[in-house]
């Protein structure tokens, strides 16, 4: 029997909610499996990521109409109901089909018992516009409340998304912000240095990257129907290439320069590193601490160069194994991921306040390590996919005392080679923000061993 569209985001939202499965992951895996064409493909992909986006909203307005507080729904059954206010609020999905597709779906699911309160619960969503919703629910709440609610993001990542757009005036973009985050993402690509060219592509209607030199987005069609994909093009966002080529870029390459990526997996940013070492003639470790991660280090760099080391070690113990052995290394350490919730949506609903604490730990012990690999003189940029400043400037901070370390004039180099001056000055590190450059919102920050 065939599986609907309606069926595969019901799975996905189960397996995110109840497995911790990576939507878009697990998504692709899904769509093969359920044989749909094309436009229910489409259709499938739109009604559950965007339904995870907007989760909280959803739950705010279920509450309303439901005679049992969301917390106390069956997860399984909340997710359904999630889809249902989907569509009837949010998609041009006719409320009828919607009311009736969903009932349906509960049915084939979760059984005749809980049939009556589904169709009970999403008839009165059905009563509003998503608008007079909107406006009903945040009635007597403050700023960040409000937005909390009206762009569906934790309360304590609205504060802190906030925080860091203050930090480089622009803090009356924050709701900008938030609106980008729900917003789908292009798919971003990367044309590999020596191994492709995104001018031989001009003609598979791309856009090319304004910032990234090496970077094009899809505006239509599969990347993996792209000629080279998987080897000289991958699919990477504009501000993982940018990281990359700040690394390679700053100076001119050495003779016999040894690189090292700490924290390669999957294995994305450590292919464009593998690419731009091998155009230099400069040689690549790449280390990653879990095994099966390891392993997707390995396949993505084996098109470019199967010699390249890939270790299996405690990135924190590097530098003690290896010291003063490195010019340049790579630091992407393991965040909270706030910067690219916009490709991620469930990262929001993932991470809370209190992981910090670990976090942060791990971010500066793994800098710590990397600076203790590094030789004299060398170079170590360190990377986190998030705009907060526990795990941005609070870790390069924490770095100058204890280590002793030179934080080096990123925004200046940045700002000449790839921002087109968009970098405010007054600081040395670089935050990128999605809404204003359309990319994830990554930090960075280079640091040298005097």
């Amino acid at each position: 029997m065939s599986i609907s569209a309606r069926q595969v985001a019901f799975d996905l939202l189960n397996k995110v909610t109840t497995e911790d499965a990576y939507a878009n992951l697990l998504m692709p895996a899904l769509l093969r499996k359920s044989g749909l064409d094309t436009r229910e493909s489409a259709f499938a992909q739109e009604l559950a990521f965007s339904t995870i986006r907007w989760q909280y909203t959803y739950d705010c307005i279920l509450n309303t109409v439901s005679s049992r507080p969301v917390d106390q729904i069956d997860p399984t059954l909340l997710n359904a109901l999630r889809l249902g206010a989907h569509q009837l609020l949010n998609m041009r999905v006719p409320a009828h089909a919607a009311l009736s597709e969903t009932v349906e779906l509960v049915r084939k699911n979760l059984g005749e018992k809980v049939v009556g309160f589904s169709n009970g619960v999403l008839r009165r969503v059905s009563e509003k516009s998503f608008d007079q919703w909107k406006n009903l629910i945040v009635e007597g709440k403050n700023e960040v409340e409000t937005l909390s609610i009206l762009y569906s993001h934790p309360v304590w990542i609205v504060q802190a998304l906030k925080q860091s757009l203050i930090t480089d005036g622009l803090g009356d973009e924050l709701e900008a912000l938030l609106r980008s985050n729900n917003t789908p993402a292009d798919v971003n690509l990367v044309a590999l240095p020596g191994f492709a060219s995104r001018d031989d592509y001009r003609e598979d209607d791309v856009e090319l990257d304004r910032l990234s030199p090496i970077g094009f987005s899809l505006e239509s069609g599969r990347p993996d129907e792209l000629q080279g994909f998987g080897t000289g093009v991958r699919v990477q966002d504009e501000g993982s290439q940018l990281a990359a080529l700040a690394l390679a870029n700053y100076r001119e390459v050495g003779e016999g320069e040894s690189w090292l990526d700490l924290c390669a997996g999957p294995g994305g940013k450590a292919a464009l590193l593998a690419a731009l070492s091998k155009e230099s003639g400069a040689s690549l470790v790449a280390n990653e601490v879990q095994e099966h991660r390891a392993d997707l280090v390995r396949d993505a760099l084996s098109p470019i160069d199967n010699r390249i080391r890939v270790m299996v070690e405690d990135g924190r113990l590097f530098g003690e194994m290896m010291p003063n052995k490195f010019d340049r290394i790579l630091v992407d350490a393991p965040c909270t991921g706030l910067g690219a919730l916009r490709r991620r949506p469930e990262a929001r609903w993932r991470r809370s306040a209190a992981d910090l604490k670990t976090l942060t730990g791990l971010q500066f012990e793994l800098l710590a390590s990397g600076y203790e690999a590094l030789k004299p003189g060398g170079l170590l940029l360190y990377v986190t996919c998030s705009p907060h400043l526990s795990e941005t400037t609070a870790i390069i901070d924490k770095a100058m005392r204890n280590l002793g370390c030179e934080v080096l004039d990123l925004t200046s180099f940045m700002n000449d080679k790839y921002l087109h001056g968009a970098l405010p000055a007054g600081r040395r590190t670089v935050q990128l923000h999605t809404q204003r450059d359309n990319t994830d919102s990554m930090f960075m920050a280079l640091i040298t061993k005097p």
